[in-house]
């Protein structure tokens, strides 16, 4: 049975990638060179992240594609090869990666929210905000979420509440 994606020109996507050895930290050992692997990747095939987090073994990503291209596949595939072979680790990630095509605000504040708090819930940091690697400083840094947000308590507001009234 052939895997098939759902592929939709100009779409916003999630996506979670992970190394095949789930007890390794070689993405946040090697963040500089994931980071040169992502720009250089941006330079030929242009996308915004819209959130990210970077894990020790696996990543989280919402991208949004031009509006007349849909090829995720190769993106993640440069990415994924440039930063193997920097690293010389040519059999780093898992062959597959995890994708979810976003179609609605709710849909997106859930991921976001999911991405950011990731470092919480697998028990790296008590605050997202404490976490390096994480779109979550911008959020911040734009106004769009407080410094608090994202507690181990999970006693804080999520961007839902922003488009309640959307």
């Amino acid at each position: 049975m052939r895997y098939r994606r759902l592929r939709i020109k100009g779409g916003t996507y999630f996506f979670t990638l992970a190394v095949s050895d789930r007890s390794t930290n070689l993405l946040t050992n090697n963040i500089q060179i994931l980071r040169e692997s992502w720009r250089r990747c941006l330079k030929k095939h242009p996308f915004t992240t819209v959130a990210v987090v970077i894990m020790p073994e696996h990543l989280h990503a919402i991208w949004e594609l031009p509006e007349n291209d849909y090829d995720y596949s190769t993106r993640w595939r440069l990415i994924k090869k440039h930063f193997s072979n920097l690293i010389g680790h040519p059999k780093l990630w898992q062959k597959r990666f995890w994708e979810h095509t976003i179609r609605y605000q709710i849909d997106l504040n859930n991921h976001i929210n999911y991405i950011h708090f990731n470092p919480v819930k697998h028990g790296y940091v008590e605050r997202a905000v404490d976490w390096p690697y994480s779109s979550i400083h911008k959020y911040i840094r734009d106004g769009v979420i407080s410094k608090n947000w994202g507690t181990s308590d999970k006693s804080f507001a999520y961007l839902n509440d922003l488009s309640a009234n959307e």
